[in-house]
């Protein structure tokens, strides 16, 4: 069974929910860089971190946002000399497989 920890967390604590959502729309709607850059940023940050789950949703943004496969390859690739091997053995083959799947 696949639990969708969001939802959860907007169910259990619907006002830190509610706060957080406003905090990431007011960086979503920020100007100082575009959306593809910022997803970009997301998924080596969260790469490094070794949360797949997140880099899995934000490969679907990164792509519509008009990201390429070298282009998320290469953020994930930029954690390697900062976090190591895990996140880019785990991260890279779901980006891959992003953009093999029609």
């Amino acid at each position: 069974m696949s639990v969708n920890s969001m939802q959860v967390f907007e169910t259990q604590a619907p006002e830190v929910f509610k706060a957080f959502n406003g905090l990431l729309q007011s960086i979503i709607q920020s100007r100082g860089l575009d959306v593809k850059t910022k997803q970009l940023i997301y998924i080596a940050i969260k790469a490094a971190l070794g949360d797949t789950t997140a880099v899995s949703f934000h490969i679907g943004m990164a792509k519509q946002a008009g990201a390429t496969l070298p282009e998320i390859s290469d953020a994930i690739l930029m954690t390697l000399t900062t976090s190591g091997i895990s996140g880019v053995a785990a991260c890279l083959p779901m980006a891959v497989a992003a953009f093999e799947t029609k």
